[in-house]
């Protein structure tokens, strides 16, 4: 029978609508972050099931393209389509397309959601998971983003967003491109190694056998410059309701894992199939032996540490294990920077103390109890409650513990919270400067504190010594209200950024008034400057102060120059900084004592490592 015109064009209505329906999986992803049928309803869209979650199925193609960006597999969210389905089953089903994220802040997911028509092809078909940098490309080892411009560093932070621009993957040559591409696939991480303690909720970052850059000796990766290890991936919640150890720790090597990448929570995870088991543990704290470097109990070696002691107040229960960190690896330096002293109180709110002085004599008294020497204390209490940040009611600040016997403070003239410290020129021509308060603070009142600590200034005289060195101790803003490295916003922002700046301008341009009365005076200045060393914040505090880094200064490999770890990188918070005299001599050296970022979590004292320098300070 011959077929009218109006049958004839309502077939191929009909015939161009189901090839229009039935999508290939990588169709639907694309080659971009955003999927070109977002929004959509496809139909007959055709795969293999991979893995089965608590809330939902992933399913791969059978019909690949030989495109590396475009990823073959996707997650169907729904609670019930996993009831009557079985890993290896061909499926086919009828979905919407779905950009999903919790955050504004994150990627999106490309999802179908809504599954209808599900309807199993067939069964028992085999399921084999892409080995990375095997079945895959390596991850690439240093650039995140197309957007970030080179650097997650670059300032202004946050000029792009990835879910607007949805540039075209790249996965050879950017991390978070790589990742997207393999968005929904079932993958295997052969070899991995664990870069740190993982989360509350066992989330462990680690890194297989590809290639990587920034492995430190303990087996970590370590941030450093224009370089912030996009190749490692953190293990997510089992999709088999089994629960990650926490207790994993930095360099363990774990068994195989195989699971499903996911975008979540702000960063690209595998879920694995069930719980990671440690097969190879590393020695963690006992690898990291006590420092070498010792003092002569006078000016030509005195050693000095730094450590951020964790909201430490009289009452605080890791006191005790601070001071044996003291004793037992730093060996109890002639003298120390500390930061996040608490007041006496600790974080009881509107009490109206902020003296730490009872804090301090309880440090120093467990340090006494734990074999090392009798210290005195240093500080500048805050005038006014909560204008320092930190916790409530803590009023954390800067203060400096030192060994009497051998160090003492030049001309000391108390100084208060709101005084501003000042150089005065030496009088006479060999005459050194000296600081209007000795103990005391810079600029208190400049806006660049505004809930922030002030660094606190020292002037002292080392055992033999003719001429005074000075101290500039600091604790610079937090990193609050960043993103995340895996995030939509590019470059991330670096939270805080601007303060730390601001601070970095005060506190170097007062450094620089020391230098300029003397420029062969001897200044260290240490602390948590909260930023890294090759970030706008520090390179305008070297510039405009002429301090060295301490790292560079003592030759510390780059892949070592770490005192903290976050997420995927092992980095540097914590800085010394010296003037060109102490950094021209031979004898300035410098050690980071790894008792925190190697051990698991429930062993951490403080979330920060402590340092440990040796200088002549003669003069």
């Amino acid at each position: 029978m011959k077929a009218s015109p109006t049958a004839l064009g309502i077939f191929a209505i009909a015939s161009l609508q189901s090839l229009a329906s039935a999508l290939t999986i990588a169709e639907i992803n694309g080659n971009k972050y955003i999927s070109p049928y977002s929004g959509q309803t496809v139909t007959n869209v055709t795969g293999l099931l991979i893995a089965k979650g608590p809330n939902g199925v992933w399913i791969r193609s059978t019909t690949p393209d030989k495109d590396i960006a475009t990823s073959e597999a996707i997650y169907v969210f729904d609670r019930n389509v996993g009831a009557n389905l079985t890993v290896g089953d061909i499926i086919s089903l009828d979905a919407n397309v779905l950009e999903y994220r919790s955050n504004s802040a994150y990627l999106y997911l490309t999802e179908l959601s809504t599954p209808k028509n599900v309807r199993v092809l067939s069964s028992g078909n085999k399921v084999k998971a892409l080995i990375i940098g095997k079945d895959t490309v390596d991850p690439p080892s240093e650039q995140y983003s197309a957007l970030d411009g080179g650097d997650v560093y670059n300032v202004p932070n946050g000029v792009a967003n990835i879910s607007e621009v949805n540039p075209v993957l790249q996965p050879k040559k950017f991390g978070l491109d790589f990742w997207e591409s393999l968005s929904g696939e079932l993958v295997t991480v052969r070899k991995p190694s664990v870069v740190k303690q993982p989360n509350q909720y066992g989330d462990t970052w680690v890194f297989g056998d590809w290639k990587i850059t920034g492995k430190n000796k303990q087996g970590g990766v370590t941030m450093t410059d224009k370089d912030s290890n996009p190749e490692a991936i953190v293990i997510g919640s089992p999709l088999d309701g089994t629960k990650n150890p926490n207790t994993s720790k930095m360099g363990d090597e774990l068994e195989e894992i195989t699971g499903v990448v996911q975008h979540a929570f702000g960063f690209y995870s595998i879920l694995p199939l069930t719980a990671v088991k440690v097969k190879k543990p590393s020695k963690g704290v006992a690898a990291q032996k006590p420092t070498g470097l010792k003092s002569k109990g006078q000016c030509k070696a005195i050693t000095v540490g730094s450590y951020n002691v964790e909201n430490l107040s009289p009452s605080s229960a890791h006191l005790p294990l601070i001071a044996g960190h003291i004793v037992t690896y730093l060996k109890s330096p002639d003298f120390l920077f500390l930061q996040e002293v608490q007041d006496n109180s600790g974080p009881t709110n509107n009490d109206g103390i902020t003296s730490a002085n009872l804090t301090l004599s309880a440090l120093a008294a467990g340090i006494k109890a734990a074999g090392g020497p009798t210290y005195e204390f240093a500080e500048v209490a805050p005038s006014t409650p909560n204008l320092d940040g930190g916790q409530p009611g803590g009023n954390i600040r800067p203060a400096y513990l030192y060994n009497p016997a051998i160090i003492s403070l030049y001309k000391p003239n108390q100084g208060q919270g709101d005084d501003a410290t000042a150089v005065v020129k030496g009088s006479g021509k060999s005459a050194s400067p000296s600081l209007t308060f000795n103990p005391g603070r810079i600029e208190p009142a400049n806006p660049a504190w505004t809930a922030s600590r002030k660094p606190v200034v020292g002037a002292w005289l080392a055992k033999g010594a003719t001429k005074p060195f000075f101290t500039v101790n600091v604790h610079f803003g937090s990193k609050g209200g960043g993103s995340s490295l895996h995030g939509d916003r590019r470059p991330p922002i670096n939270g805080g950024v601007a303060d730390r700046l601001a601070q970095a301008n005060v506190t170097a341009t007062f450094i620089s008034q020391i230098l300029n009365e003397d420029p062969k005076a001897a200044v260290i200045s240490a602390g948590d400057f909260n930023e890294f060393s090759f970030v706008q914040p520090m390179k305008t505090f070297a510039r405009i102060s002429k301090m060295k880094d301490l790292d560079e200064v003592a030759n510390i490999k780059p892949t070592e120059r770490y005192t903290y770890a976050f997420d995927m990188n092992a980095q540097a918070l914590d800085h010394m900084f010296v003037s060109p005299s102490l950094a021209s001599s031979s004898k300035s050296d410098f050690e980071h004592i790894h008792v925190n970022t190697w051990g698991p979590y429930s062993e951490m004292v403080s979330d920060h490592d402590p340092s440990v320098a040796l200088f002549d300070l003669c003069g």
